[in-house]
């Protein structure tokens, strides 16, 4: 039955280098969901793309001698590449760099202009290139981005900005009253108590300093800043024009959900939704910030070695493997985790030994047993009860936890299942039954209940591992596939015959495996790139080193920020007495994880208010593009260090 409709977006991938399977993780997720919304009756339509303009995007074309265009051209290609190896089955992948989507942006911005919402000003402030983002003084962390934590540098520009406090008060009533507008409600409740109740700083939203861009078509010499660009996609797409909008704009806007990366959260809950206020457009329903897949506990980055990339994957795992995997391993609002020996164990034990075990003994059964046939189920003892009724609740238990994106939690719910019906062979015993004729009624029907609810879980895995789905469905010949056929205990049809058994997911050598890995290791290896020139500050004397009062604290306690996500509380324990600190390491560690740890404290550093909390001082890390680790001794509190 027809449901309405379901329009889902990804982000659009950033085309500056080829994505790791942390970034191809959020194409999986968007499609599970949209192939269950469209299992369960949705009219489904799936947005995907690449985001294509920029000052870094100029700077490696120039790098690397290619003109914008002909480096766009090659990741955008291969980020395709790698979403339709990954069965990402979208409606249409969007390119910044469409001639639609350029015309659509230059009426939008000027629309804007129009209005008085866009107006001309100066810009004079702190960027950060790698992020695309200004930032004022107070907005930083410890003198870097506050998003990414690199270096910013200063620029003085002529710039358009966007009217954000105009809508400010709106947004907020907006968020407030649609408390699922944004998820989880960790990102909300961060939106709105770091970023919009303390005010909003006017966006902006053309650059004169580059050229790589949409040009501002009234004004020689600007184009369109990244935000306005990238984001207005979710509209372009689908036909939204300011000066009369297509029949399937109509149909599909709003979106009903935004699939996002939890670092763009504020881009997309904030600027995207004024834009659209701005527009007279209804905003989205839902935006989902969903959380980062890491290597270990630790962001996959090239100058740490840890990057792990899908094909890769696939070529060792194959493409429902990787699927399976990332799908299960990622929590709901928590960091997810993969190394490729946790791969190998979740592999072999889901995928080999429970799902892959259990089709085919059930079906080599049916082969030894019945000659193939598919028996009635004659002989039902209350032993079978628990079975029947926990496969028929697993459908809406599985539903559930999709509609609210839990989708690590829909999978367990069908390997209940799964895991019920291997005790269920072990409980029933058919080898056992097999022996004695009088038992033949009872083997059939066993074996049928094995059938159905093999089938349950076939069905119900379509969304997810799609390819091995189908192949389990094949396997025991089932007809009724679709999701509404699972309302009845009742499905497999007896007097066919089973398909022929073939094993899904091998056992996999973890020695074997892992001497592939280190071998894809040692290619990554040689194709690292030089390492940065060292580069030292000006010359100090030992007097002004003297100057600098280093004490090892220890951490009593830890906790975040009220008003910033991105800095810990801590309370450090230098001797007999107490100090607070103010830290901009939240992305790199988790407040429990600090506690105990000794420090080296800067002592004697003047105290600053960071986002309204005092900070005594600081404590010392090294840090580079993409890690941060804190500095920390075997010494006991107080000791002096020089």
């Amino acid at each position: 039955m027809e449901k309405g409709k379901f329009y889902l977006t990804t982000a659009i991938a950033y085309t500056s280098k080829i994505p790791h399977i942390g970034n191809v993780y959020e194409a999986i997720l968007s499609d599970a969901l949209v192939r269950f919304k469209k299992e369960q009756g949705y009219e489904t339509y799936f947005l995907t793309g690449t985001d294509e303009h920029g000052q870094k995007i100029q700077q490696q074309a120039e790098e690397s001698g290619k003109t914008p265009k002909q480096h766009v051209d090659e990741i955008a290609g291969e980020i395709q590449r790698i979403w339709d190896l990954m069965n990402v089955n979208y409606d249409q992948f969007i390119r910044t760099t469409d001639e639609k989507h350029v015309r659509t942006v230059q009426k939008i911005f000027k629309t804007l202009y129009e209005k008085g919402d866009i107006y001309k000003g100066k810009y004079e402030g702190l960027y950060c290139t790698p992020c695309e983002s200004f930032w004022t003084e107070s907005q930083l962390v410890e003198g870097n981005c506050p998003d990414c934590g690199r270096p910013v540098g200063k620029a003085s520009e002529e710039a358009y900005f966007l009217k954000l406090s105009k809508y400010q008060k709106a947004l907020e009533e907006h968020i407030e009253a649609n408390p699922t507008f944004i998820w989880p409600e960790s990102r909300k409740n961060e939106m709105l108590n770091n970023f919009i109740k303390p005010g909003l700083q006017d966006l902006c939203v053309s650059r004169t300093s580059f050229s790589w861009g949409i040009p501002v078509d009234f004004d020689p010499g600007h184009v369109v800043y990244v935000w306005l660009d990238a984001l207005s996609n979710y509209i372009t797409a689908i036909g939204y024009d300011p000066e009369g909008s297509s029949d399937h704009y109509k149909k599909l806007w709003p979106a009903d959900v935004h699939v996002i990366g939890k670092d763009i959260v504020r881009f997309h809950t904030i600027y995207w939704p004024i834009i659209l206020m701005g527009l007279g457009e209804p905003l989205p329903k839902q935006v989902f910030g969903h959380p980062w897949l890491l290597t270990g506990k630790d962001k996959m980055s090239k100058s740490r070695g840890n990057v792990i990339y899908t094909d890769d994957l696939v070529d060792l795992f194959g493409v429902d493997a990787v699927r399976y995997y990332v799908l299960r391993e990622m929590p709901y609002a928590w960091d997810g985790t993969i190394t490729y020996e946790m791969m190998i164990n979740r592999i072999n034990a889901d995928l080999a030994n429970v799902l892959g075990n259990l089709v085919n003994r059930t079906v080599a059964m049916v082969k030894k047993y019945f000659n193939g046939e598919i028996q009635r189920p004659l002989k039902m003892e209350p032993l079978d009860r628990d079975l029947i009724e926990l496969a028929l609740g697993t459908p809406e238990r599985v539903a559930e936890k999709v509609n609210a994106y839990h989708i690590a939690d829909a999978l367990e719910e069908i390997w209940v299942l799964l895991r019920r019906s291997n005790k269920y062979i072990d409980e029933t015993t058919p080898w056992i039954l097999a022996k004695d004729p009088e038992n033949h009624e009872r083997l059939g029907t066993v074996l049928y209940n094995l059938l159905e609810s093999i089938r349950f879980a076939g069905v119900l895995l379509k969304a997810f591992i799609p390819e091995t789905a189908n192949k389990i469905l094949d396997q025991i010949n089932a007809e009724a596939r679709a999701l509404s056929s699972l309302e009845g205990f009742d499905g497999t049809r007896s007097g066919k015959y089973v398909g022929e058994a073939s094993v899904l997911f091998a056992r996999l050598d973890e020695k074997e495996i892992m001497a592939s890995v280190e071998k894809i290791k040692a290619r990554d290896a040689v194709a690292m790139p030089e390492p940065e020139p060292l580069v030292i500050k000006p010359e100090i004397t030992i007097d002004d080193f003297a100057k600098i009062d280093l004490k090892v604290a220890k951490v009593l306690s830890a906790e975040k920020h009220p008003k910033a996500d991105r800095l810990l509380v801590l309370q450090l324990e230098i001797g007999p007495e107490v100090r607070q600190v103010v830290s901009g390491i939240a992305g790199a560690y988790k407040p429990e994880e600090l506690v105990g740890q000794n420090v080296i404290w800067v002592a004697n550093l003047k105290p600053v208010k960071l986002r309204g909390i005092e900070s005594q001082g600081m404590i010392l890390a090294a840090s580079d593009s993409d890690s941060l680790k804190l500095l920390t001794v075997d010494m006991k509190s107080g000791t002096q260090v020089s």
